[in-house]
């Protein structure tokens, strides 16, 4: 009888061993699937990331390659600039000096081929920056002088001493401007020679 019993706790010590064995098996899974979740979810954020790099590399190749499209001219026409300029110079001091046919049909000839040449120029892109009358931009035009005057306001353009040129909204070369500069009237001038103009104010309580 004690040979059996000793018998059946050995079994109940080896039923023991397995089951603990057991539910470290079922244990180690679970960590297992832990970590393939974490890894997974880290690969996905790097995933993720090089997605959005590669995103904008592409968007940015791709910005400079329609500029480089949209611009490839833009020297050639830089360089075709000078040429209009002496259009334009010659056209002016023909005005004075028409003295005969000839002249003026020459004059007429010049302006015909200016205009055309700069027909086809606008049809690429290139456009004249206004100027005369409009305010001064420093961004669009260069003041290379200043005129007093009594009829505009300051910062007005009076004259364009060599125009500018945009290229497809960009701003090829500026234009050479004189701008206004406003006379103040002797009343203005003598208000402001005070700070405060105080001394204005009591004259007027004196009259």
């Amino acid at each position: 009888m004690e040979e059996i019993k000793k018998d059946t706790s050995s079994e109940n010590q080896e039923l023991g061993e397995i089951s603990y064995k057991g539910s470290a098996l079922e244990d180690k899974p679970r960590d297992v699937i832990e970590n393939l979740q974490n890894e997974l979810a880290q690969q996905k954020d790097k995933y993720l990331r090089l997605y959005a790099e590669f995103e904008n590399y592409k968007k940015m190749v791709q910005k400079e390659r329609e500029e480089l499209i949209n611009y490839a001219n833009e020297r050639l026409i830089k360089d075709l600039l000078p040429v209009i300029d002496n259009f334009e110079l010659a056209i002016k001091h023909a005005g004075g000096e028409l003295n005969s046919e000839w002249l003026e049909s020459m004059k007429k000839g010049v302006e015909n081929t200016l205009k055309e040449f700069l027909r086809i120029l606008e049809k690429y892109g290139v456009k004249q920056i206004e100027t005369v009358g409009q305010v001064f931009n420093p961004e669009l035009h260069h003041a290379v002088s200043t005129v007093e005057t009594e009829d505009m306001e300051d910062n007005i353009v009076v004259e364009e001493l060599r125009k500018g040129y945009l290229y497809k909204n960009k701003l090829l070369r500026e234009s050479l401007v004189t701008v206004s500069k406003k006379v103040k009237s002797s009343e203005e001038a003598s208000f402001s020679s005070h700070p405060s103009g105080v001394h204005n104010d009591k004259n007027k309580k004196e009259d």
